[in-house]
């Protein structure tokens, strides 16, 4: 007798999953979605539900890929129409984000928000520019900590930098004066 493995046939493997999660009448609802398409569709750009979603089923746990009852939906949504509950989580929902997307982010964003320092700034004296790694430094120096940009934008991030770096006196440094021409 020859023992094989049994795999399961309408088991679906979801890959490059973006967990969207939303807590409603003490319950939690949850949707599979692409990484990249999410954003596109809270921004408009995107209003196809299907080439959003993995799955047009709405979940309690996705990882476990427990389905949420219908009596739930209900109770939380008024409605047990699976798109309608998932346009509203879409809408309304959190993004889970690993730490590693997390931990990219910030550091593009301290890269940008530097490279906008070294692009506007200059040394109040010699009104040389400053290299992108001397920013770097006087942002760890002067205890200045970057955010998400879903919190503060770059250029708000490059103001808050440029006054921190100043205050802190860590370098010289001022906006660089902007030449007209007639």
């Amino acid at each position: 007798m020859s023992y094989q493995i049994i795999q399961p046939v309408n088991q679906v493997r979801l890959t490059n999953v973006a967990v969207v999660r939303l807590n409603r009448h003490g319950k939690r609802f949850e949707v599979a979605c692409y990484r990249n398409k999410i954003l596109n569709y809270r921004q408009g750009i995107e209003t196809d539900l299907s080439e959003v979603l993995q799955t047009d089923r709405v979940f309690t746990n996705v990882s476990k890929g427990q389905f949420a009852p219908s009596k739930d939906l209900v109770l939380a949504f008024d409605t047990s129409d699976q798109e309608q509950c998932c346009r509203f989580i879409l809408d309304k929902g959190q993004i889970q984000v690993s730490d590693m997307e997390r931990s990219a982010t910030l550091e593009n964003t301290a890269r940008e928000v530097a490279n906008m320092v070294a692009t506007k700034c200059v040394h109040p004296i010699s009104n040389r520019p400053y290299t992108t790694s001397q920013i770097r430094d006087a942002m760890k120096k002067s205890d200045f900590s970057v955010q998400p940009v879903s919190a503060r934008s770059v250029k708000q991030q490059f103001l808050d930098c440029v006054k921190a770096i100043q205050v802190k006196g860590v370098l010289e440094i001022q906006r660089a004066k902007m030449e007209l021409g007639l």
